[in-house]
């Protein structure tokens, strides 16, 4: 097989090897980038007739040519091979067949560099807000079930045992709260990815007069590069929407674990519907999680963009280098997966789980999770809380030893433990007011948790 000679200059003699020539195209996977990059292109051309550099009609030829290959692609006729190496060369190559000789005029000011680093930057703060938008449905699905749920108790963990009372919506606010972290993480991560590295050239600029800023302002950043060696080389926006996604996926991770647990037979807080689940294909009677256990396996492979991120970049000298062509796959699947989970964790959350009701009014009334405000009760009725926490860890033994509940002591028995004890026990113990009296600012009570999901709806809708 022979390889077309490749038009670097005449500095080359040979073509490549034909397997060299694949190991080096990126074409495969950059052709995601091709609308950003007849964006950028055609941002370009407009700078360069703004500022002489070529003639305007010159600049119109391009433009014109750059959305022809636009509407080529989207109408599925615009099939770049090997042979073109990367979507930059594709584009350029079928941009000299359609408008002749002009079409090499595009290139002048700019470099591959420059151009794929914008490219990038158009992809990734298009795909934030688009991040963005889906954190905002999943945080209402939150709310929507909040709302419906601020009165309705789960057992609350700590070391997956259980722990005290609180409310469900009050538990399903603390992933609204874990989201929204999210949601202005991005936003920050946002301002540091819009800035245009545009006209950089290949590390050093050009010794064409470009305007920089004529062409950000067409492409809506915010600034550009101020050192074109960093804005050639910089991949930091990359890596920390990277660890921006990671983050997004350790706490969609969190609730799907949960999801798990909840909805296993030991549990039975939730029932999964049938659109959001699947069975077994031996065991009959299965409903399995397959939405989170496929949302807490893919985070791994997040976290894994992420660490390759940060390898690839830890060792590079200024300024390019072909390492960074490495950096698109990865990034590619991180908002694929990100997006992709989101999706699906919204729905599951909006149309593929029942609460069982009554299952969790059982849960909460059948541990020694209201055991603290025993403790609370006496120390309110001027007991030292150390001395009022050590009784009631008796209570607790000789209660399990007798095979009952704080609830189920009688009077006299409470009595016997310590005479502070009155009938307003059993009120203080009842696991809603349990939940109720825990008003602190931010606490389960129900005052606070309704106080909190207004505050989230004035957020949201803002």
């Amino acid at each position: 097989m022979t390889q077309e000679k490749k038009t670097w200059s005449d500095r080359f003699e040979t073509s490549l090897h034909p397997a060299i020539a694949v190991f080096n195209a990126s074409i495969g996977f950059d052709i995601e980038l091709i609308e950003y990059d007849l964006t950028g292109s055609v941002a370009h051309a407009q700078m360069l007739a703004h500022t002489g550099i070529i003639s305007a009609e010159e600049g119109d030829t391009l433009v014109e040519g750059l959305e022809q290959i636009r509407e080529e692609y989207r109408e599925d006729n615009f099939h770049p091979g090997v042979e073109d190496e990367d979507v930059h060369f594709a584009v350029e190559k079928r941009l000299i067949e359609i408008v002749g000789d002009v079409g090499k005029k595009l290139h002048t000011g700019r470099s591959r560099n420059d151009q794929v680093g914008t490219d990038i930057r158009l992809y990734l703060r298009e795909q934030i807000r688009t991040i963005q938008i889906q954190i905002r449905a999943f945080q209402q699905a939150l709310l929507t079930h909040a709302e419906a749920h601020v009165e309705t108790l789960i057992p609350g963990y700590t070391h997956l045992q259980r722990a005290q009372p609180i409310s469900l919506a009050h538990h399903l606010m603390a992933y609204f709260q874990m989201t929204q972290r999210d949601w202005e993480r991005l936003d920050d991560v946002f301002k540091r990815t819009n800035i245009s590295p545009l006209g950089c050239g290949a590390l050093a600029g050009t010794t064409f007069p470009i305007d920089r800023h004529y062409s950000a302002n067409l492409l809506e950043f915010d600034r550009i590069y101020q050192n074109s060696l960093d804005g050639v080389s910089d991949r930091d926006f990359a890596i920390e929407f990277s660890a921006a996604a990671s983050l997004v996926m350790v706490h969609l991770s969190r609730m799907a674990e949960e999801m798990i647990f909840w909805a296993s037979k030991e549990c039975s807080f939730i029932t999964l519907k049938d659109s959001c689940a699947t069975g077994s294909s031996i065991m009959p009677q299965k409903k399995n999680p397959d939405i989170p256990e496929l949302v807490r396996g893919k985070t791994g492979r997040v976290f894994g963009h992420l660490q390759g991120l940060l390898v690839l970049m830890k060792g590079l000298p200024l300024a390019y280098n072909k390492d960074l062509q490495d950096d698109k796959e990865g990034l590619f699947d991180t908002v694929r997966t990100v997006q992709g989970c989101l999706e699906a964790m919204t729905i599951l959350l909006s149309e593929g789980i029942e609460f069982q009701i009554s299952r969790l009014e059982e849960a909460v009334n059948e541990d020694f999770s209201n055991a603290t405000d025993v403790a609370d009760y006496l120390a309110g009725k001027g007991v030292p809380f150390r001395e009022a926490y050590n009784l009631v860890g008796k209570v607790v033994k000789t209660s399990i030893a007798a095979d009952k509940l704080l609830k189920d002591l009688t009077m006299e028995e409470w009595q016997a433990l310590h005479p502070k004890f009155e009938e307003d026990i059993y009120e203080v113990i009842a696991p809603k007011q349990v939940v109720a009296a825990r008003n602190s600012y931010g606490g389960t009570g129900f005052e606070q948790v309704r106080q909190a999901i207004a505050t989230a709806k004035d957020l949201m809708y803002s």
